[in-house]
C-alpha cells in the first residue's frame, strides 16, 4: 500500500511553496517523521516529514518547482529498501504519476488553457500560479517554455520569460528587470543562479515599500557609556540568574517600547482610509541568515522584562539560523529593529517592513570625541536612524520618538522606573 506525500498547511496567507531540496532519492528507505524534503515559502523554510515508513517510490515534484498547499510531491511504498530502487525506476511509474497529478491540476484549473505542444498529446496545463501571473502580465502561454514535468509551465518559467522581455506588454515592462548583454568574453565567466523564493519575496516587498510609503529617515546619536557600564557591572550576575547573556538588544527593545507608548503613530499602520493604532508592541528583529534576511517577532515585548526579551531574541535567532522559524514567528510585527552594527555599519537608512510605519536602525559603536560639559571627551557613540512613513508619522513625532529612545539608553534607569 502506498502513502502519498503532500504539501502541508503552510500558515495564514501562504498558498504555495518551492521544493528547495530533497534529502532522499527514489528508492531510499525512509522512517516515519524523518525529514525528507525542504520547502521554501515567501516567509520561512518548512521541513516535510515522512508520513509513513517505507521506500520512497517516486518523487513527483523536482527541486525548484512550485507547488500549492495539498499538492502531491512524492509517494512512499512498503518495503525494506532491498531491490526498491529498480522498482521505483520501472516504466509503469510514469502512468501512475499522471493519474495522481493530472486530476488535481484539472480540478483546480477548470479551464481550457492546456498548453499547445504539437509533439506531446499529454502536455499538462500551466500551474495555477503560472496562469495567474501570465494573466496579470499579459504573457502568452505559447511564448513560455515549460520546465516542469511533461512541459508544464511553472511560475518561475513565466518570471524568466518576463525577464527576457518575451511577449510582455509595454505597460508591464517597468516591472521586469532586463539586464544589458554581457561583454564579449565575459559571459563564460559569469554564473547564473536562480533566486530563491525568499530572496524574490525580499526584493518584492522592499521595492513595494519604497513605491507605496512616503518614506523618510531621521538620525540621532546616542552615548552608549551608561548601557555599557551597566552591562559590564551586571553581565555575569545576569547570565548566572537568567541563563542568557545581557546584550544590547534587550535595552533597545525596551527603549523602543517606551517610546512607542508616547508616540503611538510610529506603531500604527494604514488600512485604506483608516489608521490602525496598535495598543501592543510586537517588535520585529531583523536577522541575517545564509538564505537572506528574515524578521522574527518578539510578541508583547512591552510586557516583558529585559531578561525575557533577551531569551526570546536568542531563541528566534537560533531558529532563524537553523531554518526552523515557524510562520507564527514571522507574523504580526508592529515595529522593527535592524542592527547593522554587528556587520560594522556606521550609518544607514533602513527600509520599512510594510505595513509597519517605523523601523529603527542600530549601528556600530565607535569611540568618538564629543563635547561634555564644555570639555572634549572620548565616548562610545552610536548613530541611530529611524525610517518612517510620513503619511502617518509627522516629522515632530519621528524626532521625538528618536529622542526618547536616545534618552532611555543614555539614562537606562528610566527603563526600570518607567520614565
Amino acid at each position: 500500500m502506498s502513502t502519498q506525500i503532500k504539501v502541508p498547511t503552510l500558515g495564514e496567507s501562504v498558498t504555495e511553496a518551492t521544493i528547495g531540496q530533497w534529502f532522499k532519492k527514489a528508492g531510499d528507505r525512509v522512517e516515519q517523521d524523518e525529514t525528507i524534503a525542504e520547502l521554501e515559502t515567501d516567509k520561512v523554510t518548512v521541513e516535510v516529514p515522512a508520513p509513513a515508513a517505507g521506500i520512497l517510490e517516486e518523487i513527483v515534484v523536482k527541486e525548484g518547482e512550485t507547488v500549492e498547499v495539498g499538492a502531491l510531491i512524492g509517494v512512499i511504498g512498503e518495503g525494506t529498501g532491498a531491490g526498491a530502487a529498480p522498482a521505483a525506476a520501472a516504466t509503469p511509474a510514469k502512468p501512475a504519476q499522471t493519474e495522481l497529478k493530472a486530476p488535481k491540476e484539472g480540478a483546480e484549473d477548470g479551464s481550457d488553457t492546456t498548453l499547445p505542444n504539437p509533439s506531446h498529446d499529454d502536455s499538462m496545463p500551466a500551474a495555477p500560479s503560472a496562469q495567474k501571473l501570465m494573466a496579470d502580465k499579459g504573457v502568452s502561454s505559447a511564448d513560455v517554455q515549460g520546465s516542469g514535468k511533461r512541459g508544464q509551465v511553472l511560475k518561475g518559467d513565466v518570471l524568466d520569460a518576463i525577464e527576457k522581455g518575451v511577449s510582455a506588454p509595454a505597460a508591464a515592462a517597468p516591472a521586469a528587470s532586463v539586464r544589458a548583454p554581457s561583454g564579449q568574453g565575459d559571459e563564460a565567466r559569469e554564473e547564473r543562479v536562480k533566486m530563491t523564493r525568499l530572496r524574490q519575496t525580499i526584493a518584492r516587498r522592499l521595492k513595494d515599500a519604497q513605491n507605496t510609503a512616503a518614506m523618510l529617515t531621521t538620525f540621532n546619536e546616542v552615548d552608549m557609556t551608561a548601557v555599557m557600564e551597566l552591562r559590564k557591572k551586571y553581565k555575569d550576575l545576569f547570565e548566572k540568574k537568567h541563563g542568557v547573556k545581557l546584550g544590547f538588544m534587550g535595552f533597545f527593545t525596551k527603549a523602543v517600547c517606551h517610546a512607542l507608548k508616547e508616540i503611538p503613530a510610529v506603531n500604527a499602520e494604514i488600512d485604506g482610509t483608516d489608521l490602525i493604532y496598535k495598543n501592543f508592541a510586537h517588535i520585529g528583529v531583523a536577522v541575517g541568515t545564509e538564505k537572506g534576511l528574515v524578521v522574527p517577532v518578539v510578541r508583547d515585548a512591552d510586557r516583558m522584562g529585559i531578561a525575557e526579551i533577551e531569551k526570546e531574541i536568542g531563541r528566534l535567532g537560533i531558529a532563524a539560523r537553523d531554518g526552523k522559524l515557524s510562520v507564527s514567528d514571522m507574523q504580526g510585527g508592529t515595529f522593527t529593529i535592524s542592527n547593522g552594527g554587528v556587520y560594522g555599519s556606521l550609518m544607514s537608512t533602513p527600509i520599512l517592513n510594510a505595513p509597519q510605519s517605523g523601523i529603527l536602525g542600530m549601528h556600530k559603536i565607535q569611540e568618538r570625541p564629543v563635547a561634555i560639559g564644555g570639555k572634549v571627551e572620548i565616548r562610545p557613540m552610536m548613530y541611530l536612524a529611524l525610517s518612517y512613513d510620513h503619511r502617518i508619522v509627522d516629522g515632530k513625532e519621528a524626532v521625538t520618538f528618536l529622542v526618547r529612545v536616545k534618552d532611555s539608553l543614555e539614562d537606562p534607569e528610566r527603563l526600570v522606573l518607567d520614565l
